[in-house]
């Protein structure tokens, strides 16, 4: 299975502009054999908010903030990726700034080769010590079978901060999911990088995080495949590719079918849980310094 990762530098709150230029990248994914094109964070808006300080509180949504660059999940540019997923044959997730009817959420259709919306993940971990605490949080962690030519694919999402959480990438995990999207927005330093390795390796699934490029970020766009020890037992780099600061597409090549056999044969994931230790994750204490 190939993933274009697609490192892209928006162009702010020009939603027609960015239309255009994720069409184009797409388009280029195509042709470089990509099944599924990934894009990082709310790319309508270049996921662009008021200026504020990470200290201040969420100012009130003011429309010209949010509301007013928002997107119906059926409107026109939404719509122009779903049918470009049709004419390309190729899966596309696309981020956006979702319009609903009480407010907006930091959304990803994933339309499959058909065009048609086989799952919608709105960001549940708001980064709420900033301007997207004013965002609706998405309520659950869906995943779904997705159909590429180069197989069915059990499919999952993250969205950038969600990825901090563990519990979130174990829900995936125990759905079933083989591959867990994360588009992304922010600079990627080693911990982080550190951080989706981890989330791939303890979970046995393969990991696509799509980030923008320089100069809105520092790219670093990254896929791991999940495998940590070979047939024999030996470790391995589940690094799939890792690009530099630069915007473009880079492609992930993502062996299904060794994935499979690994999962069936290794001791992580769901082997070996004991979740009946584990009430304590559900409560809302905070307090880490008690």
């Amino acid at each position: 299975m190939r993933i274009a990762l697609l490192q892209l530098v928006s162009q702010g709150t020009d939603r027609e502009a960015n239309l255009i230029a994720g069409v184009e990248a797409c388009r280029e994914a195509k042709a470089l054999g990509a099944d599924l094109a990934l894009f990082p964070e709310m790319w309508s808006i270049g996921y662009t908010f008021p200026k504020q300080s990470l200290r201040d509180p969420a100012p009130k949504l003011e429309p010209s903030g949010f509301a007013a660059h928002a997107e119906s999940a059926t409107g026109r540019w939404v719509g122009t990726y779903r049918a470009l997923a049709s004419e390309l044959e190729m899966a596309i997730a696309v981020t956006y700034l979702e319009q609903t009817p009480t407010g907006s959420r930091n959304s990803m259709s994933l339309f499959d080769r058909s065009g048609e919306e086989v799952l919608r993940y709105a960001k549940v971990h708001l980064c709420a010590f900033h301007s997207e605490g004013n965002l609706e949080a998405g309520t659950n962690f869906p995943v779904v079978d997705l159909d590429t030519a180069a197989g069915s694919v059990r499919v999952g999402a993250l969205i950038c901060y969600d990825r901090e959480f563990p519990e979130a990438a174990r829900l995936l995990m125990l759905d079933g999911a083989e591959l867990v999207l994360i588009p992304n927005a922010c600079g990627i330093d080693d911990n982080r990088m550190a951080q989706l390795r981890t989330r791939s390796f303890e979970n046995m699934f393969a990991v696509a995080m799509a980030n923008y490029g320089a100069p809105q970020h520092n790219g670093r766009s990254v896929a791991f495949d999940g495998i940590v020890n070979d047939e024999s037992g030996s470790p391995r780099d589940p690094t799939i590719v890792e690009a530099d600061e630069t915007a473009g597409v880079a492609i992930a090549n993502i062996d299904l079918d060794q994935l499979r056999a690994y999962r069936a044969r290794e001791v992580w994931g769901p082997n070996h849980r004991r979740p009946a230790l584990y009430a304590p994750l559900s409560s809302a204490n905070t307090d880490i310094n008690r």
